[in-house]
């Protein structure tokens, strides 16, 4: 590795996970690509978005900003909940148990941060109403029983017994003459009985959820005008047949009380809000009517959606993150500001649209492959090869290195690349959204080697069908930019009037039988597995 330059060194230092920096400094470095104001709504949310998007900075800008307005912010990392039983025995502990355990932990976080609010909180210590309540939470929670056999037994005894004696003496003497009895009786009667009950079995929480509601509520009356928001982030981490009994529970004892605000940071793909029990039994959060799923941060930075707000998100990414890592790092350097961002650290704006195209809309994603590149440059600016040679490592190290484990995944991966762009020199592509829930398609998608552009596209000459327009990842292609099959466009289309000629539009048109030749079918990669 060349030796870098100072500011190249700050570029390659920039934290990657917004887990690592304080919260003050999140708040600092958020660039609000509209999600902000979106999220600073007392409706229930989930937020929804891919790793790397930005879901735990969002949240933790939003527990900054609403701290700030007097309200009482609780972040959970949800990957801190849970034993290892409820974790990782799977089937050997039910989901309701797992749920439960989850849940009590859930709430004796919540206790323990509105117990440190009161502390920090003048006002709140102040409020015997607010600090008393708090005990009723804590009792509502820390419940346990023991179920199992019951073994019951009696124990009885009884003794009794008497015993006596007696005796005289007598003395002469010449002058008198004496005389003495002496007698004693004694006699005892014990009496004991016990009762022993055995318990055998295991362990159990045991609460009330109406209980545990109702101390909630009373919480939030003694707050009066002040909000508690829940911020639960990685809804991942809970046990994907758990997910369903903890939204339930939160609905039954959080949602409906006032006063309080949930908000969820999940990936769509790995989430079951909502289970059917039975017919027509459903447990769980519905999504629309429990809580809005309206927000996905994978449709908010895409290049190829708006080019200009892709290029003005990132630059204010770095220039942000920049004056944050100067501040901690004692660095002594003149730093660039928006304007002269790409001057100072980039060869040309090529380069910089260069690292917007190869991070696709994904946060973390730009900040590796640019600190790599800066790393790559050393004590030169960043050029477009550097870029390339960065995204290139990024997308081997961190996205196709996660397919290893999901052979079919790659394989439909490889068979894309070869279908759309070295057979079609394009970048996209669409998908019927028949095929949208396909495990395969998921997988690539969650991994971060396809990204979903469009929703459900339909053409006039197609009714009753949808399409979902997906592009492939920066990094599967970035090897074949300098050869033929360099891909010229996002999707391939056909003019009538200049059939042979090779053109490609961003948008889809109306009529879908101008782009054809851009729908991928899954059933055809299916039939030629099927026969390998």
């Amino acid at each position: 590795m060349a030796v870098m330059s100072e500011l190249n060194k700050l570029l390659y230092q920039i934290p990657k996970r917004a887990e690592q920096r304080h919260v003050e400094t999140l708040r600092n470095t958020f660039v609000d690509s509209g999600v902000g104001d979106a999220l600073d709504t007392i409706d229930h949310q989930i937020l929804y978005g891919r790793r790397g998007t930005g879901k735990t900075h969002a949240l933790r800008y939003l527990e900054s900003v609403r701290k700030v307005a007097g309200d009482l912010p609780i972040y959970v990392d949800l990957t801190s909940l849970g034993s290892p039983e409820s974790l990782f025995m799977g089937q050997a502990v039910d989901p309701v148990e797992r749920s439960a355990r989850l849940f009590v932990d859930l709430m004796g976080h919540v206790h323990e941060a509105l117990l440190t609010a009161a502390l920090e909180d003048e006002q709140l210590l102040a409020n015997t109403s607010f600090v008393s309540r708090l005990d009723g939470l804590l009792e509502a929670v820390t419940q346990v029983r023991v179920t199992g056999d019951i073994e019951q037994s009696q124990e009885g005894e009884r003794k009794a017994g008497h015993s006596s004696k007696g005796g005289a003496t007598a003395k002469f003497s010449p002058s008198s003459a004496t005389v003495s009895f002496d007698t004693s009786s004694a006699s005892d009667y014990n009496e004991r009985e016990t009762e022993k009950t055995v318990r055998k079995g295991s362990e159990r929480r045991s609460f009330n959820v109406s209980d545990i509601a109702r101390a909630l509520r009373s919480i939030g009356q003694a707050l009066n005008e002040r909000r508690i928001w829940l911020m639960l982030d990685e809804w991942i981490a809970i046990p994907p047949e758990a997910q369903p009994y903890m939204g339930e529970l939160l609905i039954r004892t959080v949602s409906h009380v006032p006063g309080f605000t949930i908000k969820i940071a999940a990936i769509e793909q790995q989430s079951r809000f909502r289970q059917e029990l039975s017919p027509g039994n459903y447990i769980g959060i519905e999504l629309g009517a429990d809580a809005a799923a309206n927000l996905d941060l994978d449709e908010f930075m895409v290049f190829e959606q708006n080019e200009a707000e892709s290029r003005n998100f990132f630059r204010r990414l770095i220039v942000s993150h920049l004056i944050a890592g100067i501040e901690e790092k004692k660095f002594n350097i003149e730093l660039p500001d928006e304007e002269t961002l790409i001057s100072k650290c980039f060869t040309d704006v090529r380069a910089f649209d260069e690292l917007v195209r190869a991070a696709e809309g994904v946060p973390r994603d730009a900040l590796n492959v640019l600190g790599t590149a800066a790393a790559n440059a050393g004590s030169n600016k960043v050029s477009v090869p550097d870029i390339r040679k960065s995204a290139l490592s990024w997308y081997q190290r961190d996205k196709a290195g996660a397919l290893n484990a999901s052979p079919d995944a790659l394989a439909l991966l490889h068979w894309v690349i070869d279908e759309v762009i070295r057979g079609k020199k394009a970048r996209g592509f669409l998908v019927n959204q028949k095929d949208a829930d396909s495990l395969m398609l998921m997988a690539l998608f969650d991994a971060r080697v396809l990204h979903l552009l469009r929703r459900g596209y339909s053409g006039q000459d197609t009714p009753g069908e949808r399409y979902n327009v997906y592009v492939i990842d920066y990094g599967a292609y970035i090897d074949l930019m300098q050869t033929k099959f360099a891909p010229q466009g996002l999707l391939p289309f056909f003019d009538e009037l200049e059939p042979d000629a090779s053109s490609y539009v961003d948008v889809p048109p109306q009529d879908l039988r101008s782009v054809r030749r851009a729908v991928v079918d899954l059933a055809t990669f299916r039939a030629r597995a099927s026969h390998v």
